[in-house]
């Protein structure tokens, strides 16, 4: 019978929450929550997770938000994201009557100074007081560059939500006060991120370590210029639980860093962008760190191959290493990691001048489970390093190649034969690669999903027709690669199906054919870049966007066979589309009027 309820009558409350909670997006939440009352209700009831952005009226919407959602235990707010008004500022009357509808008052256009207006569009202290008011069982709360909140919001917060697990305040200007309130109401803190708070300084990590130093487990630092190795020093007194330290500043010396590898000995993941820490804290760290398994040096310069010689030596447990800009250490630090850390999965080399082929290969050889390897910048890395990788390392998954002049085809045809599960290939203005590397990685990496080669001057046609052949891609990035035209991606488009990604941005020789085919081959294509692309016109994105009515972003900026017409065309054929970048003048007025919100100009004066 029309209208009949054959479903509420039969579930009970428990069973319909328990369904709601195995909905893994939000717009399914949201369908759900329109079908009843009940289910309205319910859905309420279920939901855990809210994210908010600068809303223009961020305390009154916190306030509503916390009314309407009462089991909610994770709440991220980063005032960098901008969420548009449901009404026009101008509709002032209707604007008026909706917000009402919501229990919100609207924030005049002009009310007192610049400053006034922008403060009144910031998170403030009211606001945090009603997240503690109405989210009492929260247990992660993140404040993202929320610059108006104080110590005096983050007293309340810590007041009413003593559960609290996690707490983010990247770039919030809180001080000491907040810090301790959280130290003293807050006893199962686990995480805490303190990046750009500059106004903290040691008093208040320091109490804050005595009181939930038992229970925290990650912390990070980062830009905060009054916080120096005395905080460190109570954190390696107080924090025996500690698992996770990211440290990014110039006030922290040897002492504060010795300090936590001799009190942390639990320290699993350490990331160090400090310029004043030398070679005798990171020998610290592999005499009294043995459990670690995550190590990332930036912009070192003042340490050497003795560090990595007792990493290698002491923390067996190794599983990751980035080093990034360290200009002093050489193949002899890279050898000691690979021998002393045989369980290695990821490495990350980036800027580093001085190490070449000779530590590479030790990788190679010694490190056979490595997954992932990202070459930066290394000039002195050549062929044999990366021949000896594709030898021993048979379970890598992840390549990614920039700007290494001696790495070339034999190179990459030495990974793509050893390492068969490869699936993510990128590589970037490395002008040694060409066709005969790319065609052995179609031929034997049958499991490839992602490939870039950005910028690589001698792959053509040739290499993307082998691909088409052998790999089932779903992203795809040849810009700059001149030689690549219609031949190559239409084989992409015919051996692909499952694209939904692509980039030929820069490409000279690719046409209209090519855009047909992929319209035909892939349909569930979602991003494209054509900036750049001189012979596409409004004939080929039309034949495009017949078939992939699915598209969700398109730049094609500097493309001069595309019009006023094939924008059109696009706005009116892609429902989803998120997202246009394209020349202003192209635009017309109607279409401006239809979708003005997804249109971004890159230059308003072409």
């Amino acid at each position: 019978m029309r209208g009949h309820d054959r479903i509420n009558p039969i579930l009970p409350d428990e069973l319909i929450l328990e369904i709601f909670h195995h909905l893994d997006s939000k717009p399914s939440r949201d369908a759900c929550s329109l079908v009843c009352k009940r289910w309205l209700y319910l859905e309420r009831l279920s939901r855990d997770t809210i994210r908010i952005g600068a809303s223009g009226i961020p305390d009154a919407l916190v306030e509503l938000l916390a009314r309407r959602f009462v089991n909610v235990r994770n709440v991220f707010i980063d005032e960098r994201l901008s969420i548009s008004l449901p009404v026009e500022f101008g509709r002032r009357r209707i604007a008026d009557q909706a917000l009402s509808s919501l229990g919100l008052h609207f924030v005049p256009e002009k009310s007192g100074t610049a400053d006034t207006e922008m403060e009144s569009y910031c998170l403030s202290d009211t606001g945090l007081a009603a997240v503690g008011e109405g989210f009492t069982k929260l247990e992660k709360l993140s404040l993202i560059w929320c610059s108006n909140a104080t110590s005096a919001g983050l007293r309340s917060i810590a007041e009413k939500c003593r559960s609290l697990k996690s707490l983010d305040l990247q770039g919030c200007y809180v001080g000491d006060q907040g810090l301790v309130a959280v130290g003293e109401c807050c006893k199962q803190l686990e995480e805490l991120n303190l990046r750009f708070c500059e106004g903290l300084t040691d008093c208040g990590l320091v109490e804050l370590s005595l009181g939930c130093g038992q229970t925290l487990k990650s912390l990070g630092v980062a830009a905060c210029a009054k916080i120096t190795d005395v905080s460190l020093e109570a954190v390696g007194s107080n924090c025996k639980s500690l698992e996770t330290l990211s440290l990014d500043s110039e006030f922290i010396h040897n002492k504060g860093v010795l300090a936590v590898a001799k009190g942390c000995s639990l320290l699993k993941v350490l990331k160090l962008q400090c310029i004043n820490v030398t070679d005798e804290a990171l020998l610290g760290v592999g005499v009294f760190c043995l459990s670690l398994e995550l190590l990332s040096l930036y912009s070192f310069q003042r340490f050497t191959d003795k560090s990595l010689c007792a990493i290698g030596k002491g923390c067996k447990s190794l599983k990751k290493l980035t080093l990034s800009d360290c200009y002093f250490l050489s193949d002899k630090g890279l050898e000691a990691v690979a021998v002393g850390c045989p369980e290695l999965t990821h490495l990350e080399v980036n800027g580093c001048h001085n190490i070449g082929t000779i530590g590479l290969e030790s990788i190679g050889r010694s490190c056979t489970r490595l997954s992932e390897l990202a070459l930066l910048y290394c000039q002195k890395i050549g062929n044999y390093a990366l021949s000896e990788v594709g030898r021993g390392c048979k379970y890598l998954q992840t390549l990614n190649l920039v700007d290494c002049s001696s790495i070339g085809d034999d190179a990459i045809c030495g990974i793509a034969r050893g390492c068969r599960d490869l699936k993510k290939l990128h590589i970037r203005r490395c002008y040694e690669v060409g066709n005969k590397g790319i065609i052995a990685v179609g031929k034997n990496c049958k499991f490839l999903t992602d490939l870039s080669l950005r910028f690589c001057d001698r792959v053509g046609d040739e290499a993307l027709i082998a691909i088409g052949e052998g790999c089932s891609l779903q992203h795809l990035n040849v810009s700059g690669c001149h030689q690549i035209g219609d031949a190559g991606i239409i084989a992409v488009a015919r051996g692909c199906p499952e694209l939904t990604y692509l980039d030929v941005s820069v490409l000279q020789n690719l046409g209209d054919m090519a855009m047909a085919e992929l319209g035909e081959g892939c349909p569930l294509l979602k991003d494209i870049v054509l900036s750049h692309c001189r012979q596409i016109t409004d004939v080929g994105l039309a034949h495009l966007v017949r078939r992939c009515a699915g598209l969700e972003t398109c730049h094609m900026v500097y493309c001069p066979g595309i019009t006023a017409a094939g924008v059109a065309t696009v706005i009116s054929s892609c429902v989803n589309m998120k997202k246009v970048l394209v020349e202003k003048w192209k635009v017309s007025q109607r279409t401006k009027r239809r979708a003005g919100s997804i249109i971004s100009y890159l230059c308003v004066d072409l």
